[in-house]
Parts: structure tokens; C-alpha cells; sequence
């Protein structure tokens, strides 16, 4: 069996399970078993499967017609052009996530603190794109081995902290506070895949999708200096919610994404 026949075996496989994205997920879970590159896939279409990469291939496909997330086959997600590892301690980074970078490179800060570091994506981007010191906690310890892993691996200037939001924070500490904090409401049906295989602490925020907002704006408002800023990743449906959580807060704006679909909150703590 040749490179290219077992890639047309794997697809149809993940087609008839409808699994999303058939053709690509098999490339990766193809090129994870031979320890190369999609473009190397394609460069070598014609060589024969060999015995070892037919018997990972097989069990990756299994994994995956399981429920099983690709990036926890492979262990690895992309964000924002970076290579990040992942387990079932962290929430996979998600593309709509990069809307926070984006907005939080609008904001210059030499003070960052990032509320819920689960992979560290968030934080590592931001120590690396704005080339400063960013602290970050999260309360999992689990999800803060993994974060700092991957900061090491990237060589981002992070301090991970087990905490529970700001709490071990002085007032008045940082420049700029971010976070992408569990909204989804605990009555909304996941899909398989995110329901089974991802921390809940890290999807679900209660009844309405919005605990922990509710605690994590005046706490932010706490450690932030005035004139400091608030970014926050929100639901699809929590927009209006949140934007009157932040009644009291300076010129609070949303980004949304190219579908139009409300991604980011952004706000000015107010002058003490």
C-alpha cells in the first residue's frame, strides 16, 4: 500500500463517521505516524507504507473515529504560528483565541497578567510578541505543567502561579489583564469530542456560561492600574451580558470575527 492509497483509505474512513475535516485530519494523523510533514506526504505519495507506520496510522484512526481529539493523538495545536503541546489538562487552543492577541497587541503593556493560563498560548504569544514579562495563573496545577512546558519550549518569559483568578496579586499590579475564562453554559450540548476529552472546569461558567466572569471583572479591576486595560474572550451569546457587567468600566468595545460574530471584549478599568 502506497502513502497516497492509505491517505484515500483514511479520509473515506472519517467521511463515513463524519468526522469534520476527513481529509486533512487523515494527512495529520498520517504524517504523526511516519514522523514527517504533511508536504512530505505529498512529496512521497508513491512510497509503501512501511509495517510500523500502518500499525500507528491504524490506531491514530481508531483514536480518532473514538471521539478522540486529533491534537491529542498528535499531543500538538497551532496557535498564532507557534507549536504548543496539549493533553487532557488544557482546553485546545482554539483559532478564535487569536482575536485576544490581536486585540492585546493593540494595547502596549510592560505589566501583563493572563487569568487562566491552560496551555499557556495566550501567555507565551504575548511575553513573545510584545517581547515582555507576563505572569499567568490558573488553579489547575495539571494545566500549569503543561503551560510551562511550553513556555520553556518556546523561550517565553512567563511566571505561572496556582491561583484562583488574581488573588495572590497586589492592587494596582499590571498594565494589562486577559483571559479566555470557562462561558459555556452548563445546560449547552458539546460536541463529542470536547464534551469527553476536555477539562469541564475549563468549558463550563454555570447556569448562564457567566461565574466566573462575575468574579474575574472586579477582580481584574482590582489589580489593574488606572487607565489599565481588560480583554476577554466571551461566548456567542454572552455579549450583551458582559457588556453590562462592565457598567462602570471605560469605553468597552467588541471585536468580532469575520462572520460578525462577537469574539472580544475590551475595557478601561476607570481613574481611581
Amino acid at each position: 500500500m502506497t502513502l497516497q492509497t492509505a491517505l484515500l483509505q483514511g479520509q473515506q474512513l472519517l467521511e463515513t463517521a463524519k468526522i469534520d475535516s476527513p481529509r486533512l485530519t487523515a494527512e495529520v494523523l498520517l504524517a504523526h505516524a511516519t514522523g514527517r510533514d504533511r508536504a512530505w506526504l505529498y512529496a512521497h505519495s508513491d512510497e509503501e507504507l512501511r509495517e510500523l507506520w500502518w500499525i500507528h496510522y491504524g490506531r491514530y484512526l481508531h483514536q480518532r473515529l473514538e471521539g478522540v481529539p486529533t491534537q491529542h493523538i498528535t499531543g500538538r495545536q497551532e496557535f498564532y504560528g507557534r507549536e504548543f503541546r496539549v493533553t487532557r489538562d488544557v482546553l485546545i487552543p482554539r483559532p478564535e483565541t487569536e482575536h485576544v492577541i490581536e486585540a492585546a497587541l493593540g494595547a502596549p503593556a510592560r505589566s501583563i497578567l493572563e487569568i487562566g493560563a491552560g496551555s499557556g498560548a495566550i501567555a507565551v504569544t504575548l511575553a513573545l510578541e510584545m517581547k515582555t514579562r507576563v505572569f499567568a495563573t490558573d488553579i489547575s496545577v495539571a494545566a500549569l505543567r503543561i503551560a510551562a512546558a511550553n513556555a520553556a519550549h518556546l523561550g517565553a518569559n512567563v511566571t505561572f502561579v496556582a491561583a484562583d483568578l488574581a488573588a495572590p496579586f497586589r492592587d494596582a499590579s499590571f498594565d494589562l489583564v486577559v483571559s479566555n475564562p470557562p462561558y459555556v453554559p452548563m445546560t449547552d450540548s458539546l460536541p463529542r469530542e470536547v464534551r469527553e476529552h476536555e477539562p469541564a472546569i475549563a468549558l463550563y461558567g454555570g447556569a448562564d456560561g457567566l461565574n466566573v466572569y462575575r468574579r474575574l471583572i472586579p477582580d481584574a479591576g482590582r489589580v489593574l492600574v488606572p487607565g489599565g486595560r481588560l480583554i476577554l474572550e466571551i461566548g456567542y451569546r454572552s455579549s450583551d451580558a458582559i457588556t453590562e457587567l462592565l457598567a462602570g468600566w471605560d469605553d468597552v468595545h467588541l471585536d468580532t470575527d469575520l462572520a460578525g460574530i462577537p469574539r472580544v471584549i475590551t475595557a478601561v478599568h476607570h481613574s481611581r
